[in-house]
Protein backbone atom coordinates (compact mmCIF):
# COMPACT_ATOMS: atom_id res chain seq x y z
CA UNK A 1 0.00 0.00 0.00
CA UNK A 2 1.16 3.46 -0.58
CA UNK A 3 1.00 5.49 2.57
CA UNK A 4 0.88 9.08 0.62
CA UNK A 5 -2.10 8.56 -1.76
CA UNK A 6 -4.96 10.81 -0.76
CA UNK A 7 -7.00 7.73 0.13
CA UNK A 8 -4.77 5.78 2.65
CA UNK A 9 -3.98 9.93 4.43
CA UNK A 10 -7.40 10.20 4.47
CA UNK A 11 -8.28 6.75 6.07
CA UNK A 12 -5.37 7.44 8.92
CA UNK A 13 -6.84 11.37 9.49
CA UNK A 14 -9.95 9.95 9.85
CA UNK A 15 -8.78 7.29 12.63
CA UNK A 16 -6.63 9.60 13.83
CA UNK A 17 -10.03 12.06 14.31
CA UNK A 18 -11.62 9.39 16.01
CA UNK A 19 -9.18 7.69 18.33
CA UNK A 20 -8.68 11.22 19.91
CA UNK A 21 -12.26 11.43 20.30
CA UNK A 22 -12.57 8.31 22.16
CA UNK A 23 -9.22 8.35 23.72
CA UNK A 24 -9.85 12.08 25.47
CA UNK A 25 -12.76 10.35 26.82
CA UNK A 26 -12.04 6.67 28.17
CA UNK A 27 -8.91 6.21 26.85
CA UNK A 28 -7.21 3.55 24.46
CA UNK A 29 -7.28 5.07 21.30
CA UNK A 30 -4.09 3.74 20.66
CA UNK A 31 -6.11 0.50 20.11
CA UNK A 32 -7.28 2.29 17.12
CA UNK A 33 -3.83 3.50 15.97
CA UNK A 34 -1.46 1.17 16.32
CA UNK A 35 -3.54 -1.38 14.20
CA UNK A 36 -4.66 0.96 11.68
CA UNK A 37 -0.80 1.81 11.07
CA UNK A 38 0.34 -1.70 11.17
CA UNK A 39 -2.62 -2.58 8.42
CA UNK A 40 -0.94 0.76 6.59
CA UNK A 41 2.07 -1.07 6.58
CA UNK A 42 4.26 0.22 8.88
CA UNK A 43 6.90 -1.84 10.56
CA UNK A 44 6.32 -2.49 14.43
CA UNK A 45 8.69 0.18 15.65
CA UNK A 46 7.27 2.81 13.07
CA UNK A 47 3.76 2.11 14.11
CA UNK A 48 4.69 2.85 17.49
CA UNK A 49 6.88 6.03 17.10
CA UNK A 50 4.45 7.43 14.87
CA UNK A 51 1.58 6.71 16.78
CA UNK A 52 3.14 8.40 19.20
CA UNK A 53 3.35 12.10 17.27
CA UNK A 54 0.05 11.56 16.54
CA UNK A 55 -1.19 10.74 20.37
CA UNK A 56 0.67 13.80 21.52
CA UNK A 57 -1.02 15.61 19.82
CA UNK A 58 -4.60 14.79 20.96
CA UNK A 59 -3.21 14.13 24.49
CA UNK A 60 -2.13 17.79 24.39
CA UNK A 61 -5.34 19.09 23.31
CA UNK A 62 -7.05 17.34 25.61
CA UNK A 63 -5.28 18.37 28.57
CA UNK A 64 -5.35 22.21 27.49
CA UNK A 65 -9.62 22.03 27.51
CA UNK A 66 -9.18 20.37 31.43
CA UNK A 67 -6.64 23.03 32.51
CA UNK A 68 -8.86 25.94 31.14
CA UNK A 69 -12.01 24.82 32.91
CA UNK A 70 -10.20 24.13 36.24
CA UNK A 71 -10.80 20.21 36.15
CA UNK A 72 -7.11 19.49 36.67
CA UNK A 73 -3.86 21.59 37.83
CA UNK A 74 -0.75 19.85 36.42
CA UNK A 75 1.77 21.84 38.93
CA UNK A 76 0.47 19.70 41.79
CA UNK A 77 1.40 16.32 40.10
CA UNK A 78 5.56 17.09 39.55
CA UNK A 79 6.13 13.81 41.38
CA UNK A 80 3.90 11.72 38.97
CA UNK A 81 4.50 13.36 35.79
CA UNK A 82 8.65 13.11 36.94
CA UNK A 83 7.74 9.59 37.38
CA UNK A 84 5.64 8.97 34.73
CA UNK A 85 8.30 10.80 32.26
CA UNK A 86 11.27 8.41 33.42
CA UNK A 87 8.91 5.01 32.97
CA UNK A 88 8.12 6.03 29.38
CA UNK A 89 11.45 6.85 28.33
CA UNK A 90 13.10 3.30 30.00
CA UNK A 91 9.78 1.60 27.45
CA UNK A 92 10.55 3.51 24.62
CA UNK A 93 14.52 2.69 24.42
CA UNK A 94 13.73 -1.25 25.60
CA UNK A 95 10.99 -1.80 22.67
CA UNK A 96 13.53 0.23 20.33
CA UNK A 97 15.90 -3.00 21.33
CA UNK A 98 13.82 -5.74 20.22
CA UNK A 99 13.29 -8.30 17.00
CA UNK A 100 10.67 -6.73 14.74
CA UNK A 101 9.46 -10.46 14.25
CA UNK A 102 8.90 -10.48 18.40
CA UNK A 103 6.94 -7.07 18.09
CA UNK A 104 4.67 -8.47 15.38
CA UNK A 105 3.62 -11.81 17.19
CA UNK A 106 2.69 -10.17 20.46
CA UNK A 107 1.27 -6.73 19.45
CA UNK A 108 -1.77 -8.73 18.37
CA UNK A 109 -2.05 -10.98 21.42
CA UNK A 110 -1.52 -7.99 23.96
CA UNK A 111 -4.57 -5.88 21.93
CA UNK A 112 -6.74 -8.61 22.50
CA UNK A 113 -5.81 -8.82 26.35
CA UNK A 114 -6.87 -5.35 26.58
CA UNK A 115 -9.90 -5.60 24.98
CA UNK A 116 -11.06 -8.21 26.74
CA UNK A 117 -9.92 -6.32 30.31
CA UNK A 118 -11.97 -3.05 28.95
CA UNK A 119 -14.63 -5.74 28.22
CA UNK A 120 -14.67 -7.03 31.56
CA UNK A 121 -13.44 -4.47 33.97
CA UNK A 122 -16.03 -2.76 36.48
CA UNK A 123 -17.08 1.14 35.25
CA UNK A 124 -15.82 3.88 37.13
CA UNK A 125 -18.01 5.64 39.49
CA UNK A 126 -19.12 9.53 39.27
CA UNK A 127 -18.43 10.32 43.18
CA UNK A 128 -15.46 10.54 44.74
CA UNK A 129 -14.20 7.35 46.77
CA UNK A 130 -11.94 6.60 49.37
CA UNK A 131 -8.29 7.03 48.87
CA UNK A 132 -6.18 4.10 49.63
CA UNK A 133 -2.76 5.13 48.58
CA UNK A 134 -0.54 8.45 49.16
CA UNK A 135 0.13 10.86 45.82
CA UNK A 136 3.74 9.84 45.97
CA UNK A 137 3.29 6.14 46.24
CA UNK A 138 0.60 6.69 43.22
CA UNK A 139 2.97 8.25 41.45
CA UNK A 140 6.17 5.92 42.11
CA UNK A 141 4.25 2.98 41.48
CA UNK A 142 1.54 3.63 38.58
CA UNK A 143 3.21 6.64 36.92
CA UNK A 144 5.98 4.83 36.30
CA UNK A 145 4.70 1.26 35.75
CA UNK A 146 1.91 2.59 33.67
CA UNK A 147 4.45 5.10 32.35
CA UNK A 148 6.84 2.45 30.85
CA UNK A 149 3.94 0.18 29.40
CA UNK A 150 3.03 3.43 27.28
CA UNK A 151 6.65 3.75 26.08
CA UNK A 152 6.80 -0.17 25.56
CA UNK A 153 3.15 -0.49 23.99
CA UNK A 154 1.22 2.04 24.73
CA UNK A 155 -2.79 0.83 23.29
CA UNK A 156 -4.86 0.84 26.59
CA UNK A 157 -2.57 3.70 28.60
CA UNK A 158 -5.35 6.15 29.05
CA UNK A 159 -8.03 3.54 30.56
CA UNK A 160 -5.48 2.48 33.23
CA UNK A 161 -4.49 5.72 34.52
CA UNK A 162 -7.70 6.71 34.73
CA UNK A 163 -8.88 2.82 36.40
CA UNK A 164 -5.69 3.85 38.97
CA UNK A 165 -6.75 7.66 39.93
CA UNK A 166 -9.96 6.16 40.72
CA UNK A 167 -9.49 3.01 42.17
CA UNK A 168 -6.31 3.93 44.15
CA UNK A 169 -6.64 7.76 44.75
CA UNK A 170 -10.87 7.73 44.88
CA UNK A 171 -11.16 10.16 41.79
CA UNK A 172 -14.79 10.47 39.88
CA UNK A 173 -14.12 9.45 36.89
CA UNK A 174 -14.55 13.04 35.58
CA UNK A 175 -11.56 14.08 37.56
CA UNK A 176 -9.90 11.14 37.02
CA UNK A 177 -10.16 11.39 33.12
CA UNK A 178 -9.04 15.26 33.53
CA UNK A 179 -5.59 13.65 35.62
CA UNK A 180 -5.61 11.10 33.28
CA UNK A 181 -4.48 13.45 30.27
CA UNK A 182 -1.94 14.84 31.84
CA UNK A 183 0.21 11.82 32.42
CA UNK A 184 -0.42 10.48 29.23
CA UNK A 185 0.64 13.86 27.69
CA UNK A 186 3.79 13.32 29.99
CA UNK A 187 4.27 9.50 28.33
CA UNK A 188 3.55 10.53 24.73
CA UNK A 189 6.13 13.03 24.84
CA UNK A 190 8.81 11.04 26.62
CA UNK A 191 8.59 8.12 24.52
CA UNK A 192 8.45 10.26 21.47
CA UNK A 193 12.10 11.92 22.13
CA UNK A 194 13.06 8.39 22.38
CA UNK A 195 11.56 7.26 19.14
CA UNK A 196 12.84 10.50 17.46
CA UNK A 197 16.13 9.69 18.26
CA UNK A 198 16.31 6.29 17.21
CA UNK A 199 14.73 7.54 13.97
CA UNK A 200 11.32 5.33 13.69
CA UNK A 201 9.10 8.69 13.22
CA UNK A 202 7.07 9.01 10.06
CA UNK A 203 6.77 12.38 9.91
CA UNK A 204 3.98 13.25 7.28
CA UNK A 205 1.65 10.61 8.44
CA UNK A 206 2.43 11.29 12.31
CA UNK A 207 1.45 15.13 11.88
CA UNK A 208 -1.77 14.39 9.82
CA UNK A 209 -2.79 12.38 12.23
CA UNK A 210 -2.13 14.40 14.88
CA UNK A 211 -4.60 17.01 13.42
CA UNK A 212 -7.17 14.76 13.69
CA UNK A 213 -6.55 13.64 16.91
CA UNK A 214 -6.01 17.39 17.77
CA UNK A 215 -9.61 17.93 17.24
CA UNK A 216 -11.03 15.26 17.85
CA UNK A 217 -9.40 15.16 21.55
CA UNK A 218 -10.95 18.74 22.04
CA UNK A 219 -14.59 17.11 20.98
CA UNK A 220 -14.26 14.22 23.00
CA UNK A 221 -12.90 16.62 26.18
CA UNK A 222 -15.69 18.61 25.60
CA UNK A 223 -18.58 15.29 26.22
CA UNK A 224 -16.59 14.35 29.29
CA UNK A 225 -16.65 17.79 31.18
CA UNK A 226 -20.82 18.16 30.15
CA UNK A 227 -21.70 14.74 30.76
CA UNK A 228 -18.78 12.15 32.18
CA UNK A 229 -17.63 9.35 30.33
CA UNK A 230 -19.94 6.67 29.77
CA UNK A 231 -20.08 5.68 25.86
CA UNK A 232 -17.13 4.74 24.52
CA UNK A 233 -15.74 1.44 25.93
CA UNK A 234 -18.26 -0.94 23.60
CA UNK A 235 -16.59 1.01 20.80
CA UNK A 236 -13.52 0.20 21.39
CA UNK A 237 -13.58 -3.21 22.57
CA UNK A 238 -15.46 -4.62 18.86
CA UNK A 239 -12.87 -1.96 16.85
CA UNK A 240 -10.11 -2.79 18.39
CA UNK A 241 -11.21 -6.89 17.74
CA UNK A 242 -12.26 -6.28 14.22
CA UNK A 243 -8.61 -4.32 13.44
CA UNK A 244 -6.98 -6.98 14.97
CA UNK A 245 -8.39 -9.75 13.47
CA UNK A 246 -7.81 -8.36 10.20
CA UNK A 247 -4.31 -7.65 11.16
CA UNK A 248 -3.71 -11.51 12.40
CA UNK A 249 -5.38 -12.63 9.09
CA UNK A 250 -3.06 -10.83 6.77
CA UNK A 251 -0.05 -11.84 7.93
CA UNK A 252 0.50 -15.73 7.30
CA UNK A 253 2.95 -16.16 9.86
CA UNK A 254 1.54 -14.51 13.23
CA UNK A 255 1.47 -16.42 15.67
CA UNK A 256 -2.12 -16.50 16.64
CA UNK A 257 -3.20 -17.32 13.23
CA UNK A 258 -0.72 -20.18 13.34
CA UNK A 259 -2.28 -21.62 17.05
CA UNK A 260 -6.10 -21.18 15.34
CA UNK A 261 -5.27 -23.43 12.20
CA UNK A 262 -3.73 -26.50 14.35
CA UNK A 263 -6.72 -25.94 17.09
CA UNK A 264 -8.75 -26.29 13.98
CA UNK A 265 -6.69 -28.76 12.02
CA UNK A 266 -6.51 -31.15 15.70
CA UNK A 267 -10.22 -30.97 16.23
CA UNK A 268 -11.15 -31.87 12.86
Amino acid sequence: MDLLTPESLGILFAVGLLAGFVDSIAGGGGLLTIPALLAAGLSPAEALATGKLQSSFGSLSATIKFVRRGEVNPGAMRTMILCTFVGAGAGATLVQMLDPSFLRDVIPILLIGIAIYLLLSPKAGDVDAHQRIGEHAFALSIGTGIGFYDGFFGPGTGTFFAIAFVSLLGHNLRRATAHTKVLNLTSNVASLLFFIIGGHVLWTIGLLMGVGQYIGAQLGAHMVIRNGARVVRPMLVVASVVITAKLVWSDEHNILRELFAAAVAWIA
